[in-house]
């Protein structure tokens, strides 16, 4: 998420920067025009205060990653929410030994009910950190947590995590050791095995698990691939979270990289794109993180804006920096990651209540 780090993120909320209850200056008028207005889902404990995201679990309750950037006394943890609404801790994550800390971000589950997850240490903007991101497989018995084996080390930057066919794809928000000519931002989408362990990354093009990059047009905004998903035809979707863009990969019967296109963009619908998913008629939910707003994009890339909060602390259902969306029991549950500010944000501090939006999946009447 957001090439704003924890370092000076921490200053700032110790600072107690206040979230204001009333539209932003730099939100638009008209909210009011869009389809939805979303709801309070749920009001997350003091262990959880930076919400990201999201899967299902074997057993459908709704487990959320906390990798808790905005207090870095909480350790990083998954919480498990039942279909009941009751809301406890699972586990924390477990830490990187060399840092003293995890930072859970994607987060999918495979049918053996393993959990793998990007633990994107360097999110942290902390030098030790630096290029020491990790994709885990957390292996349980009985619910319990019994093993953990790294997939994959010393990646900048992995964010989003999906799995298709045996194969994880992990988007890397910024591969700064790649450089275009342009001199703007390259990231890109790592492919592994799910047996694979302990694969060294280099965050080149060293790297055969490197199977596509994009590059960030947007300079005011230099921050790349993030959300994943892929639809029923084995077409992978990727969102270029600072142009606003989703990306349509095709891969061959090899998983070989045959066209990675530009498939859905309009900024006036869609600012960034953050975490996404996809519902089972096709339509792909997006994370307007910037603009505290989600949209939905057809099966043709039509995009449109269906909910859209001004600065607020989500005690009201607002979408607080909406971070990741997921299908869950006929709704769309929504993260509110509310900790970035600068001049393309909408939120201006980071502060209680930690919070879960939704919103339907249909239109109401």
């Amino acid at each position: 998420m957001k090439k704003y780090y924890l370092l000076s993120l921490v200053t700032a909320s110790l600072i107690g920067a206040t979230c204001i209850q009333c539209t932003s200056p730099k939100q638009k008028s008209g909210e009011n025009t869009l389809p939805q207005k979303s709801e309070l889902f749920a009001t997350l404990p003091d262990c959880c205060p930076t919400p990201d995201g999201m899967a299902i679990a074997p057993n459908g309750d709704l487990i959320l990653a906390c990798p808790n950037f905005a207090d870095i006394t909480q350790p990083a943890c998954l919480m498990r929410i039942t279909k009941d609404g009751k809301i406890t801790k699972w586990l924390d994550v477990p830490v990187l030994e060399e840092t003293g800390w995890a930072s859970p971000m994607g987060i999918a589950f495979n049918e053996e009910g393993d959990l793998f997850i990007c633990d994107n240490q360097g999110w942290s903007g902390a030098e030790k950190a630096k290029n020491k991101g990790r994709v885990l497989c957390l292996k349980f018995d009985n619910g319990q947590l019994k093993e953990t084996i790294t997939v994959a080390s010393g990646m900048e930057h992995p964010n989003g995590l999906r799995i298709r066919n045996g194969k994880l794809y992990v988007t890397q928000s910024s591969l700064s050791q790649i450089k275009d000519p342009s001199g703007l931002l390259v990231s890109g989408v790592y492919c592994f095995d799910m047996n694979d362990r302990d694969v060294a990354v280099t965050n080149t093009f060293e790297d055969k698990n490197l199977i596509t990059t994009v590059i960030t047009k947007n300079p005011e905004v230099q921050y790349g691939l993030d959300g994943i998903v892929f639809n029923e035809a084995d077409d992978l979707f990727v969102g270029n979270f600072g142009d606003g863009a989703v990306h349509r990969i095709k891969m061959d019967a090899e998983g070989k990289v045959v066209s990675n296109d530009v498939w859905a963009q309009d900024t006036t619908q869609l600012r960034t794109t953050d975490g996404m998913c996809i519902d089972d008629k096709g339509n792909i939910w997006v994370a307007d993180f910037s603009a505290n707003a989600v949209a939905r994009i057809d099966k043709d890339g039509k995009i449109q804006r269906i909910a859209q909060s001004p600065d607020c602390d989500g005690s009201d259902g607002g979408l607080d920096q909406p971070g990741e969306p997921i299908v869950w029991n006929g709704q769309v549950i929504v993260s509110c990651f509310d900790l970035v500010t600068g001049p393309d944000k909408v939120n201006t501090g980071h502060d209680k209540p930690f919070t879960l939006a939704k919103l339907s999946l249909e239109e109401k009447e």
